[in-house]
């Protein structure tokens, strides 16, 4: 087994309002609004996104930028969000007796798929903060919003054959970086009424890792995962990558899919360990949107409650792509919850790729 002993944050600085995104959408593109504002604009009021955090200005939003000039900023920002959330993860006192030295890491994963770096963000993070130099690095890419439960799942995969080693997981998304002020496609507008910028980390140790004595309260350990990607479904979501960057693909079927293919993985994982959903505790679920998280809890009957977190997050930092599941499982550790209760940690992303974590909170 594994376990999850500490969450970190890395929130930009600048925050948008739901209204002030509508009114920049207003001024950028306003004559795809006189030929679709009713279509467009409601796709904001009902998003259930009040705000969200970017790592940029309102007038850099409103100006053309190259692909070099917007990698350039995320290298900066997600360098220096990147080590805050890490800083915030290894002191958590929330969650932690005292600090995890940055020497204790084994193993560090790095996950984005919002911006380009070689060598990878991990190495310029070690320059940083006194990692060892025999630490093994896994650096990910492409694998969007699943990035994060993906993440902890790989972790969980590496302590169980390293019980005695520790791991950190960072997801770095700056989903501003990739706005297109030039594509009027409905999957750009949807990603712009939907998408935040945010990094979270977070800390896995594994059975006899010599740092779990330091954990302060009930927190969960890993107990299974399971990863499903169907065939010939590439086109649903991800980047089709052009000369001004990233631009959004974004299909209005992903609702749909969560009565297919994830309600299918799911209820096959659910045989699998034998249980039931009345038998979980909570859905540490990456909010989508909130089409994605009500198809959710259509497909299995699940409450709201369940899920109170994703739409908390969902709220309050938009859907930042990998880092989100981070950020609602921060939201889920604060919690006081009993041991042996459990929980599904849920995230998709493209490919179409679904991604399940059974979770169970222990002393």
């Amino acid at each position: 087994m594994s376990y999850i002993c500490s969450t970190g944050l890395g929130i930009p600085d600048e925050t948008y309002s739901q209204e002030k995104v509508k009114g920049l959408v207003k001024e950028i593109f306003p004559s795809l609004l006189e030929k679709k504002i009713n279509r467009i604009l409601p796709i904001f009021d009902h998003a259930q996104v009040e705000e969200r955090q970017l790592v940029v200005t309102e007038e850099w939003l409103k100006q053309s930028h190259t692909f070099e000039e917007k990698n350039d900023l995320y290298q900066k920002h997600s360098l220096i969000k990147s080590l805050e959330a890490i800083d915030h993860c290894l002191t958590n006192t929330d969650f932690l007796q005292e600090s995890i030295p940055y020497e204790a890491i084994d193993l560090i994963i790095y996950i984005s798929s919002t911006g380009i770096m070689t060598p990878s963000a991990d190495t310029y993070i070690m320059n940083e903060r006194p990692f060892r130099e025999d630490i093994v690095r896994m650096p990910l890419w492409g694998l969007g919003c699943a990035g994060g439960a993906i993440g902890l799942g790989r972790a969980f995969d590496w302590l169980v054959a390293h019980p005695n080693k520790t791991a950190l997981i960072v997801c770095s998304e700056l989903c501003s970086l990739t706005f297109q002020k030039t594509d009027t496609k409905m999957s750009n507008i949807v990603g712009t009424a939907l998408f935040g910028d945010g990094i979270g980390a977070a800390l896995l140790m594994g059975d006899t890792s010599p740092y779990l004595s330091l954990r302060k309260k009930p927190l969960p350990k890993i107990m299974n995962t399971s990863s499903f990607t169907k065939k010939d479904s590439t086109n649903i979501m991800g980047w089709d990558i052009k000369n001004a960057g990233f631009e959004v693909v974004f299909s209005k079927k992903i609702p749909k899919l969560v009565q297919t293919i994830w309600k299918d993985h799911l209820l096959a994982f659910f045989e699998e360990l034998n249980l039931t959903e009345s038998q979980i505790h909570s859905f540490i679920a990456h909010p989508g949107g909130r089409k994605v998280l009500e198809a959710m809890e259509d497909a299995l009957s699940i409450s709201e409650d369940k899920m109170k977190h994703s739409y908390h997050v969902l709220a309050n930092h938009g859907n930042m792509s990998s880092a989100t599941v981070i950020y609602v499982l921060h939201e889920w550790l604060k919690e006081s919850i009993d041991p042996q209760e459990k929980s599904i940690l849920s995230a998709l992303g493209p490919g179409f790729s679904s991604e399940l974590l059974l979770l169970e909170w222990v002393e």
